[in-house]
């Protein structure tokens, strides 16, 4: 086993401690035909299926948040290279100060 692949599984390593440590545990009911999926997903790559299901949320809502749309308000928050930036009347500032309240209520 050389330097090249201890480096390897100590990154994997590292990456699977991420991965893990930043969990919580939720229950949630699903439809029978996803259940179906997760679970042949799980099979296919020989996965635990709640990796599976920890993966595709935490892409689904980072996708989610890619995809809010920005709404223009009327008020003026700054000025980038000459460009008036207005603040965003959409969705989003809500999302992100409901986060802010849930994290620091916990």
């Amino acid at each position: 086993m050389g330097n090249e692949s201890l480096s390897k599984l100590l990154n994997e390593w590292e990456q699977r401690a991420r991965n893990i440590n930043g969990r919580e545990e939720e229950t949630l009911s699903i439809y029978k035909c996803d259940a179906v999926k997760l679970n042949a997903l799980a099979q296919m790559y020989n996965l635990p299926k709640a990796d599976v299901i920890a993966g595709l949320i935490h892409e689904a809502l980072n996708e989610l948040e890619a995809k809010m749309p920005y709404i223009q308000g009327s008020k003026i928050i700054r000025i980038e290279d000459g460009e008036e930036i207005y603040e965003d009347a959409g969705p989003m500032p809500r999302y992100l100060a409901a986060q802010k309240a849930l994290l620091d209520a916990s």
